[in-house]
Order: C-alpha cells, then structure tokens, then sequence
C-alpha cells in the first residue's frame, strides 16, 4: 500500500481493510482517498452500522432514498419533495423501522446490489459499468433512475478514527448526472437535463452511541474566466473533531480537492430556514446556504433515537481551488444537523 502521510492527511492509493484481523480498526486504513479502495470487513455486533444513502437534486423535485443497517434494527426510507412551486413545496415519503432486521450490505463501495423489501415498499440499488440503477416503491412516493459516474470522476473516501474500536469509513461521492422520473402520487416529474445531479453517502463503521453531525452538499455549474465549470460542494462537521480527519472537499470538473482544516459552521438552531453559514479558516472555502425547506425527521423507538433537520436550498458565496476562486450563485443544495443515539 502507497500512502503520503501517517495521519488523517495520508492520501490511500491503493486497495485496504479498514479492519485488522482483531476487527479492530487497521491502523494503515487511516487516510483519504480519491476513488472506494477500502474494504469494510467488518466484525462484531452491537456497534455496527452500515448504510446506502442518495439523494438526487434537479430543479424541479428532490428524491432520497436510504438503506440502512444499524445492527439491531433496519432503517430504511423513501420521499420526494416537489419543488415546481417555491411557495407551496410539497413533500411525500415513507419510512420503515424494522427491530431485529439485518439489510445484507457489500463490504466495498459499489460492490453489490443493496435490496430492501417490505410489503409494498422497496428499494434496489444496482450497480452498472459505469455508476448505479436506483429503484423505489412506496404508496406515495416510487422512481426509476440512472446514475451515471463520468470516466475519471474522483470522489471522497475518508476514515475518521475516534479509536481503534469505534471508527467510520465514508464515501461522498457528488456531481453525478442523474436521468429519470420520479411520482408523487399522480404527479410525475422528469428527471433529466444538464442540471440533475445524484450525491452518493455509502457508510461502515462502528459508533459511539451518542453523536452530533453536520453534513453539507451542493452539485452545480459555475463560471469562471467565461467557461463553464461543474462544481460539487462536500462539508462537514462536528463528528470528525478532534480525529485528524476531515470529510471536506470540492470537487471541479471531476477532480477531488481535499480540505484538511475543520470548518466553522454557523447556524441557528431555533430557526432553521435562517441562513447556514460555513467557512474555512484559510479562506478556502467562505458558502451561505439559503434554505428553501426543512425536512425535519424524528425517531424515537427505546435506546433508539434520531433528530434530523435537512434543509434543502441553494449555496451561495466562494471556493477557492488553487489558485482559482469561484463564485457560487445558486448551486442547489443542503445542509444538516443531526443528533443520533444509536
């Protein structure tokens, strides 16, 4: 295995297990990636968590779809929110929480179908050549779409250690065009154009059982010197403090840029359509997220407990990459605050 540095900075640019033999984290595993090398082998129940997240953004709808397996239960969702009215935005979906259910997962990033199926409502995520089928049923809410992942597209993968024995391994794989149809009800709506982008959240590791995260994601053209440039926005928060680890980076034009340096995240908890505001101390990074909706969600089910405010809207302000600052004006978008105990 090729690495460059010996902590959360170190580049992986080759194949390795995120676990040692003991299913203890594998010391060499710590790093970031441009492209899935890792394999999640991991061991051990209680603590476990695996999951499959999209969410596919145009201007007119907003479609999520989650596969989740957190040991002792599957959590598993499909909703859509139709956005063709800014002043009525309207959003349908299901859940279902399954105690005591296990979601078979592939232990690498794209490596295998994901299925959930339960009385009328399914999810398939299938892996093609060159990206992912995204299947989904529900009595409110189904769609049929293809993602596509350009030759070359880089992407963040990232291990964020709190110990040897409680760890993650993420992947946020962003600005990946995305074609087909989403219903809500009797209302369906095309999934298509220049502007359709699928973000990919492919999760494994094994948690602590009280966490607090931010997550922030945008996919968007820009301009710059009059040309037009493709640009994914991918931040976070709260989680990775204190790690060496970071899950922060722009991608342009489908190239990776890693940002090494926690960011300041500023937002008002009591009014969550107000602005969001993320910054990075070196400049790199200066983004105002306007909300347009907040997709609360709250779980609660005996030690189980989830509260989610997801707030869908566009990012504003500037990226620096290089040499090159960006300006952002509208790059659809969310930002989040999540409390879990799990």
């Amino acid at each position: 295995m090729t690495t460059t540095r010996r902590d959360g900075r170190r580049e992986i640019t080759e194949p390795v297990d995120l676990c040692a033999p003991d299913g203890k984290l594998d010391e060499a595993a710590v790093g970031w990636s441009r492209r899935p090398l890792h394999r999640s082998n991991l061991r051990g129940r209680g603590r476990t968590k695996r999951w499959e997240y999209w969410c596919v953004q145009t201007p007119e709808a907003v479609l999520g779809l989650t596969v989740s397996d957190l040991d002792y239960a599957a959590l598993c969702a499909i909703w859509a929110l139709d956005m063709r009215d800014p002043a009525r935005l309207h959003e349908a979906g299901a859940t279902r929480l399954l105690p005591l259910h296990r979601v078979p997962m592939p232990d690498r990033c794209g490596g295998g179908p994901v299925v959930f199926e339960r009385e009328g409502f399914s999810i398939t995520v299938t892996p093609t050549t060159d990206g992912a089928h995204l299947s989904a049923r529900s009595p409110e809410v189904s769609a049929e779409v293809t993602v596509t992942r350009p030759y070359g597209h880089e992407s963040l993968g990232v291990v964020v250690p709190w110990s040897r024995r409680r760890f993650q391994y993420t992947v946020k794989q962003n600005t990946l065009p995305a074609r087909g149809e989403v219903r809500l009800g009797e209302r369906t709506i095309a999934i298509d154009g220049a502007d359709a982008w699928a973000t990919l959240d492919h999760g494994r590791g094994r948690w602590p059982y009280r966490v607090t995260w931010n997550w922030g994601a945008g996919s968007g053209r820009v301009r710059h010197a009059g040309h037009e440039r493709v640009l994914g926005i991918q931040v976070g928060g709260a989680w990775t403090d204190g790690t060496g680890s970071t899950e922060n980076a722009l991608t342009l034009d489908g190239r990776l840029y890693p940002l090494h340096e926690d960011l300041r995240w500023d937002y008002d908890p009591d009014d969550w359509l107000s602005p969001w505001h993320v910054r990075a101390p070196s400049g790199t990074l200066d983004l105002e997220l306007r909300p347009l909706f907040d997709r609360a969600d709250r779980t609660q089910l005996g030690v189980l407990f989830n509260d989610t405010h997801q707030c869908f809207g566009s990012w504003h302000g500037t990226v620096r990459v290089g040499s090159t600052v960006l300006d952002v004006d509208g790059i659809r978008g969310w930002a989040e605050q999540v409390r879990n105990r799990w």
